[in-house]
């Protein structure tokens, strides 16, 4: 399993009964989490917590403040900067185990031109932006595009070379691919369900080989491509064998999938947080 030990404004404190216990920065927040089976709380922090995301039985949920705390605050990782906020499906705006991602990116994205499709608030686009690369940002959301932009000024990076893109990531590529335009890094973080601007409906299982299979052609030969998934029916193996047949046929090269996780302070264990997938085509990447 892949993780860095990095984070200084960043802590999984602790996981027991279904739950993360995180500090942000000077925050601690309570969110659910189904693979957290186990039992057991090891840490003082459970009972001071700022606030807990509460599910619903009916479906989604909502933030329980317990303490004061800002609305918005900012954390780093390194030189990046971000804005973190209690938002709706428990989300705080970023995902701290993509960190690891982004340090692989910053070694291999210099001078490179990559695209980032479901892009988020721009955890990858203020990484890659950093190292040097010339990134293209696509969301179907226009406010965690504007989130991006911001985070990429707080990281004084809102002169590099970014096109920012509020778009459906499948018409997008589809454009792109008629205008001739090639990649060198593709980077994907695609949502098990999702809806684009036009009311698009994306089901992960249903449209990720076809989506794979569009990304090849805007791939270069000597390119690479990460693909993230949160999803429990998409394992290592999976991800690795559908990243294979989709791309290994027409481009040649490898294709690696592990899992990420986070370091839990309290037990010295690794918490599973999703896997990912890497294609490389040439060894100039």
């Amino acid at each position: 399993m892949r993780y860095t030990t990095d984070w200084k404004d960043y802590a999984l404190l602790d996981c027991a009964d279904g739950h993360r216990l995180e500090r942000w920065g000077d925050i601690v927040l309570i969110r659910p989490d189904p693979q957290v089976i186990w039992q057991g709380r090891n840490h003082p922090l459970w009972a001071k917590a700022h606030a807990r995301y509460q599910r619903s039985k009916s479906g989604g949920g909502a933030w329980e403040t317990l303490r004061p705390m800002p609305e918005q605050w900012q954390i780093s990782y390194g030189e990046l900067r971000f804005h973190i906020k209690p938002m709706g499906f428990k989300h705080t705006g970023l995902f701290p185990e993509q960190a690891i991602n982004w340090t692989f990116l910053q070694q291999h994205a210099e001078d490179k031109k990559v695209l980032n499709l479901f892009a988020y608030t721009g955890g990858a686009t203020v990484a890659c932006l950093a190292a040097g690369a010339h990134v293209t940002h696509v969301d179907a959301s226009k406010g965690m595009v504007q989130r991006a932009k911001e985070n990429a000024a707080l990281s004084n990076l809102a002169d590099k070379p970014v096109r920012w893109m509020v778009d459906d990531c499948v018409k997008f590529a589809q454009r792109e691919i008629r205008r001739g335009n090639v990649y060198d890094v593709i980077l994907l973080d695609p949502p098990s369900y999702g809806r684009g601007p036009g009311g698009e409906v994306w089901q992960l299982a249903d449209e990720l080989q076809g989506f794979l299979q569009l990304c090849a052609q805007l791939l270069s030969p000597q390119g690479m491509l990460l693909l993230n998934s949160y999803s429990a029916e998409f394992s290592p193996g999976v991800m690795e064998y559908l990243l294979g047949q989709s791309l290994v046929p027409q481009l040649g090269g490898t294709v690696s999938c592990t899992e990420i996780g986070l370091p839990v302070e309290s037990t010295g264990h690794v918490l599973p947080c999703g896997s990912t997938a890497i294609w490389q085509g040439g060894s100039t990447c």
